[in-house]
């Protein structure tokens, strides 16, 4: 039985995101590939948890993995994500979640470039962008 916190805090979350975000990051849904809107994005920035904000990949380490979905090579920083093992659909995949608020982002495989030869396939749906001149303790463009 869930206490009336959860409740209110699913709630608050549900009002707060799109349909479609809810359903990726509440219930482990993914968009249909080539459809996200950051799945070719390319501007310098960081990319950051749509529910609670937190840093989770920076625009360096994005790759044109040509799968359909934004993809990384590496996170953030070390504790940006956890990682868990997801056996829905009949196959053995590594879920990548929200460290902070535990959010459904994608999964990771170990077929991406060196150095880590990891490769972050995420739902555009999961993530917010903010421009590197958005971002506290970053330098933006040089002014003339």
């Amino acid at each position: 039985m869930q206490d009336n916190n959860t409740d209110d805090k699913k709630q608050e979350v549900r009002k707060r995101l799109t349909p479609e975000q809810y359903a990726v990051t509440q219930d482990a849904a993914t968009e249909a590939p080539f459809t996200g809107k950051y799945w070719d994005h390319h501007a310098d920035g960081e990319y950051r948890c749509v529910v609670c904000g937190a840093p989770l990949f920076d625009s360096a380490s994005k790759l044109d993995s040509g799968c359909g979905w934004p993809s990384f090579t590496e996170t953030k920083s070390a504790d940006s994500v956890d990682a868990r093992m997801d056996s829905s659909l009949g196959m053995q995949r590594t879920e990548v979640l929200c460290h902070r608020c535990g959010a459904h982002l994608g999964h990771v495989f170990d077929d991406g470039p060196g150095p880590t030869g990891q490769r972050y396939c995420m739902n555009s749906a999961a993530l917010d962008f903010r421009p590197s001149e958005g971002i506290p303790g970053e330098a933006g463009p040089s002014a003339p």
